[in-house]
This record gives C-alpha cells, structure tokens and sequence, in this order.
C-alpha cells in the first residue's frame, strides 16, 4: 500500500522528538508538578500521562479515567506543552478529540487485536489528529504493519511509530527485550514514519533507560518516550521504571544525537548485523542461565538420593545428539564438543557444591 505519510512531530534539530510524563495520571496535583518540572526543561515536545490503563490482571490500578482529560488540558493552557495519552477504544477516540489531546497513541495490548485497531479507526474517521502506534506485545511485525495501515485508511496521515519492545517467556534483563531489528525492518518498511522509543517499557527499570536512549538514537532513531514522575517510588503503577524530571534532563543533557557520515552509511549492514549478535548472545545467555537453574534442581534430586553427580551414558548421549543437530546448523563436531564440555563442567561445578553442601 503506497501511503503518504506526514511528521507527527517536526523534530528539534540536534536533539530529535522528545516524549515524557508519568505512566498513569494519578491526581491533578501530580500531573501538575511533572508538566511544570518537565516545561522548565525546554525540551519536550509531547507531555505523556496514561488516563486508561490496560492491566493484566483486575484490580490494579486501571487510571482515572475522563477526569484525568481535564488535567492534561490544564497543563496544556499552564505549561504549553502539548499532550499525548493512550486510547484502546472508540469512546476513549471521541473523550480525547473531545478535551483537545494532541496526540493519541495506541498501545501494545491493542495493536496486537485487529478489531481493536480498527474500532479506533472507525472512530478516528473524518478527525485530524497525529496518531503514534506502538509495537505489538509479542513479535509479529505483521500485526504492527496491520495497525498501521488500519489507521492511514481511517484518513489519518500523520502517523508514527513507538517501539517499547517484546514480550519473552524466560529470563533477560530487559522488561521487554528490544528486538532492534525488527524495529529496523519496520523503519525500513515505512521509511516515512517517524519512531521513537519507549526506553521505558524496554528496561523496566531506571539503571538501564540511557542506555537504551542511547542505542536508540545510534540506530537513527527519531527520539524517546520516557516515563517522568515528580515521586517515582510512590508511583500508582511502573514505579520502578520512573524517573524525577531532574534526572530526565541530565539524560537528555548527556545522550549524543548521531549524524550519519558517508563512512557510517557505509557501515551500517555490518552495525546491524553486530545488533543481531549480540541480541542472540543476550538470549544465549539467559538460557545458559535458566539451564544451570534446572541443573541445580537436578544436583538437589541427586544429593537427596545420594546419586553420583557424573551419569557417563546420559553425557555419551548428549554429545552424539549435540553433535548431530549441530552439524545439521553448519557447526563442527570438534566445536560443538568444546561448547558441550564448558556447559557441562559448569553443570558438574553446580551440581558438585549442592551435593557436597548437603553432606
């Protein structure tokens, strides 16, 4: 489908598209105290306060609903900030449109569920309001390709993107790990749509969110959500994902906007495929680690029965199997013994303390 896709936002030369309030609107107060924290920055471009809140499970705090409108209008007509919040469905369309938001995004739980996407739509017909998509919960760049097209067809030309990464079952030490080239991939096939990342939703904590910033913006990027809290601990929900807005400006003050040189551009297939490394490195490792969880429970088994740590005939085995998918992937026999006898000497070591700490 050939769009004509228009800037949701001019970005500020030097420092790009700049996104940040609270996860949730909690009271009027605090929403207040951020936006007036967030202006004396003068660098925002968009102030952010969730007023629905999509939660896994009832009873946590699901926003304030339609009485948090009325406080991004006023921090609008305070602060001059223009406002963003997130809709998932028709009537939160018809509410926002209603209060004046700037711009409405919609969120990861919706652009999973077609009929969501397209309930929005439907109420987004005939409007002319700058709409941000973010990725899907889980990684299917289709449904992401989808929301987007959904909303150009509801006549909505201004259109971006939020990348607040993935869903994964396991341990990793993103909230939602980033999966950088398929936000690549989707940048490449909507080189019009600008996108921005919600270092927030990525890190699922503070220690993390320049980093991500930073990575972002060397990927050319085109700017950062980020989840600003006058008092993060005392957060209504993400608590531990916030940041105070003075914190906010010294990572703004200190992230590096990159500008392309001819060297660079000729670098970048070899940049993109180290960031395909070293996100498999990242998943690598946390399997490794949930597989030496699984062989400590092994060790405890084997101390409770007095079993030997070493079984020779299972080890024989795992080495011809090993050895056989490995080959089947390209791998060499002499490297996927090398690989097998590391993992199992780590296995031994773990196995070794638990029995011996038993005895």
């Amino acid at each position: 489908m050939e769009m004509n896709i228009k800037q949701v936002i001019p970005p500020t030369p030097g420092r790009g598209i700049v996104i940040a309030g609270p996860c949730s609107a909690e009271t009027e107060g605090q929403v207040m105290q951020c936006a007036k924290d967030l202006a004396k920055l003068n660098q925002v471009d968009l102030f952010r306060s969730g007023i629905w809140k999509p939660r896994t499970r009832p009873g946590s705090f699901e926003g304030v609903g339609t009485e948090g409108l009325s406080w991004l209008k006023r921090v609008k007509e305070e602060t001059g900030l223009k406002t963003t919040t997130e809709v998932a469905k028709a009537s939160h369309v018809y509410d926002c449109l209603k209060a004046g938001i700037d711009v409405l995004w919609i969120g990861a739980r919706t652009t999973v569920n077609p009929f969501s996407v397209q309930e929005v739509a439907d109420a987004l017909n005939g409007a002319d309001v700058p709409v941000l998509i973010k990725n899907p919960i889980n990684p299917d760049l289709g449904l992401w390709i989808g929301a987007v097209e959904r909303i150009y067809k509801a006549g909505i030309t201004r259109i971006g993107l939020i990348h607040r990464g993935f869903s994964y079952h396991g341990e990793t030490i993103y909230r939602n790990v980033p999966r950088w080239q398929m936000a690549i991939d989707m940048k490449r096939r909507f080189p019009d749509l600008q996108m921005v990342v919600d270092n927030s939703h990525i890190c699922g904590n503070r220690h993390m969110l320049a980093e991500v910033a930073q990575e972002a913006l060397n990927l050319k990027y085109d700017g950062l959500m980020t989840e600003v809290h006058p008092r993060p601990d005392e957060a209504w929900s993400d608590a531990s994902q916030q940041i105070t807005p003075q914190v906010f400006g010294e990572l703004l003050q200190n992230l590096r906007l990159r500008k392309p040189t001819v060297d660079e551009m000729e670098m970048e297939p070899l940049t993109e495929l180290r960031r395909q490394i070293d996100e498999i490195d990242s998943d690598l490792i946390g399997m490794i680690g949930r597989r030496m969880k699984l062989s400590d429970q092994i060790g405890e088994f084997k101390a409770e029965r007095n079993i030997a740590v070493l079984q020779e005939n299972r080890w024989e085995a795992i080495l011809q199997e090993a050895s056989r998918a490995g080959k089947a992937h390209g791998l060499s026999e002499a490297f996927m013994e090398r690989y097998l006898r590391a993992i199992h000497q780590e296995s031994i070591d773990h196995q070794d303390a638990i029995v011996n700490k038993v005895r």
